[in-house]
């Protein structure tokens, strides 16, 4: 069983590798971060196209989080002043609002700084 929380993030994407480089370095969470892409995914409880479409925070006891939700338990975890800004993201209407920007950006992270084409992610099931 592990003992700390894992973030799971898409590590082909340079955005998505640069915001995790920041986690590390600002916020200090303790977590383990791996790239979907390495991590025994089935060992976390995930699939490959839950992990390609939002990065994802897996508690040692196995809860899998995604998207705004990961981003609100990161803070939470981290603590300090990050906590209390995680607790709000956890809060309707806050909550609405960080699913919907997280979305907005994680759609169009090809598009942000550090993106490449390799960044886009793969369109829901419905929407191609």
């Amino acid at each position: 069983m592990r003992t700390r929380p894992v973030l799971v993030f898409d590590g082909d994407c340079g955005f998505c590798t640069s915001c995790v480089s920041f986690v590390e370095r600002r916020l200090r969470p303790g977590c383990e971060t791996v790239p979907w892409q390495f991590a025994d995914l089935a060992a976390l409880g995930v699939t490959p196209e839950r992990a390609a479409h939002e990065v994802l925070w897996v508690t040692p006891t196995g809860l899998v989080y995604g998207g705004a939700r990961a981003v609100a338990k990161i803070l939470l975890y981290t603590g300090r002043g990050w906590a209390l800004l995680g607790a709000l993201l956890m809060l309707p209407p806050a909550r609405w609002v960080a699913h919907a920007v997280y979305r907005l950006v994680a759609d169009n992270r090809h598009r942000m700084p550090g993106g490449a084409a390799a960044c886009a992610a793969p369109a829901p099931r419905g929407r191609r």
